[in-house]
C-alpha cells in the first residue's frame, strides 16, 4: 500500500521532513506544501536524502503555487516534480493512505 506524505514545514527550521523520510517506502510520494517547499531547494538540509529516496522510487512533489508565492521558481532541485491543486487531488486518489507531517 503506497502512502502520500504531506510536509508543510521547512527542513531549515524543523525536523518534520527528516522524520517523514525515515518511514518512506518504495512507491510512496512526498508532497511539499506551504513552507515545506523550502525543502525542495537544492541547498536544503535534506536535499541528498530526497535524491536518494527519489532514486529508490519515492516521487517528490512540491506545490507550484507555494513555490511561486515564495519566489522559489528558479531554485528548485531538478528531481522535484511540481504540481497544482488538481494534481494534489489526483495524488490523494492514487495513494491508498495519506500521512500529514506537521
Amino acid at each position: 500500500m503506497s502512502t502520500l506524505h504531506t510536509v508543510n514545514k521547512s527542513s531549515f527550521t524543523h525536523s518534520t521532513l527528516k522524520s517523514c523520510i525515515s518511514v518512506c517506502a518504495n512507491n510512496d510520494g512526498i508532497l511539499l506544501l506551504e513552507d515545506g517547499v523550502f525543502s525542495a531547494l537544492q541547498s536544503a538540509p535534506d536535499a541528498e536524502a530526497l535524491i536518494t529516496l527519489n532514486e529508490k522510487g519515492v516521487v517528490i512533489y512540491a506545490s507550484q503555487d507555494d513555490i511561486k508565492a515564495r519566489g522559489l521558481e528558479h531554485k528548485i532541485a531538478s528531481h522535484i516534480q511540481l504540481t497544482n491543486y488538481e494534481g494534489f487531488v489526483s495524488l490523494t486518489l492514487y495513494h491508498k493512505c495519506i500521512q500529514s507531517w506537521y
